[in-house]
């Protein structure tokens, strides 16, 4: 099952793509890697996404914001590409967590995109090498903010 048809039949809809809120563009694509710039969460009605985890969300609701920051990103990949059935594979995530300096569980926070790209391009494809840190505050507030390189198929 492709990527789009994995999409479909999960029921998700993605967003618009953001555009560009300062000096720099959304994504760049370089020999085969698409390089997606920092995202935060799309909205998502009756979801708390700003503030800091360990605060004002729990980890739990950290996931959802980093579910919708992944949402963000696919959207941006489909614009640039066309499809998300031209991804290859997702090599690298960097996943921010808007926390408070004693929240420990970044990682599990980070999952809610993790998950997200291992459902929609499957495990082999999907799974990437990532970081998750804590930041002590992310632009407008953001409860997460991820960037994220793929690879494009030939």
């Amino acid at each position: 099952m492709s990527a789009e048809e994995r999409l479909e039949a999960l029921g998700i809809e993605l967003p618009e793509p953001p555009k560009p809120v300062a000096n720099y563009v959304t994504n760049m694509i370089v020999d085969r890697c698409l390089y997606v710039s920092g995202h935060g969460p799309a909205p998502l009605e009756g979801a708390k996404l700003t503030g800091k985890v360990g605060a004002d969300l729990d980890a739990e609701a950290g996931y959802v914001a980093a579910r919708q920051t992944g949402l963000s990103i696919l959207a941006t990949v489909r614009s640039s590409l066309g499809s998300l059935d031209k991804v290859e594979r997702v090599v690298k995530l960097l996943g921010m967590v808007n926390a408070t300096p004693d929240f420990l569980e970044h990682p599990k926070v980070i999952n809610g995109c993790s998950d997200l790209f291992v459902d929609v391009f499957g495990e082999e494809h999907g799974r990437a090498s990532r970081s998750a840190v804590g930041f002590s505050s992310l632009p407008g507030a953001i409860a997460t903010e991820i960037e994220a390189i793929f690879l494009i198929a030939e």
